[in-house]
């Protein structure tokens, strides 16, 4: 049996669908996908600066909490 190459582009395909996999596991749990928010920034609303990470996950929390500290008990 010799050694052979697997494709570029299987590579490439395989990455891009282990990023939809994580991105998927991040909002099922809560944790917004900080690339995409700064991704569709960039191309929809050029003219606006976006945000850092750290306001941008306090702005995702407050808005998925309602501003509450902490978790819900019920």
């Amino acid at each position: 049996m010799g050694t052979q190459l697997v494709p570029l582009d299987h590579f490439a395909t395989h990455k891009r669908v282990w990023r939809r996999l994580v991105q998927t596991a991040r909002l099922c749990c809560g944790i917004p996908d900080y690339d995409n928010y700064v991704r569709h920034m960039l191309e929809k609303h050029p003219d606006r600066e976006p945000m850092d990470y750290k306001t941008f996950f306090r702005e995702r929390q407050e808005a998925r909490f309602g501003g509450r500290s902490g978790f819900r008990c019920c």
